[in-house]
């Protein structure tokens, strides 16, 4: 019983001792630009977001192993035609702009690259 006693008083002033040891007082920002510390200082934040560049509509992309393919941007999939080969993807998953694939192909746009996966063939990088 002693020594059951003797932990809940421990912890209790543990609590205590590390209630005491945190601040209240948090940064604040003025505006979208200055930041406030909790000692009343002053400094500037960089502000980055990270936007998703729009696809165009047609692009021709020339590929690492020196084929080219276009790819047709149809807002919810894709139309990926090849020289020998013309395939729709649907974007995965359904709500975003960037990562198309069904069963063992996919494609992954970034910027100006693709990222083309077919079968179980190594990835593929292609450029526009």
């Amino acid at each position: 019983m002693k020594l059951c006693r003797m932990a809940r008083v421990a912890v209790t002033l543990f609590s205590v001792v590390c209630a005491g040891c945190v601040s209240n007082q948090a940064g604040r920002v003025l505006d979208d630009k200055t930041l406030v510390g909790p000692e009343g200082e002053q400094g500037s934040m960089a502000i980055v977001a990270e936007k998703e560049a729009a696809q165009p509509a047609t692009a021709t992309y020339n590929c690492a192993d020196g084929s080219m393919m276009t790819i047709r941007n149809l807002g919810t999939s894709i139309r990926v035609v090849g020289p020998d080969e013309e395939e729709e993807l649907p974007a995965s998953p359904a709500n975003q702009r960037s990562r198309y694939g069904q069963g063992v192909d996919a494609i992954v746009l970034d910027g100006r690259e693709a990222l083309v996966v077919k079968g179980r063939h190594s990835p593929l990088t292609c450029t526009r």
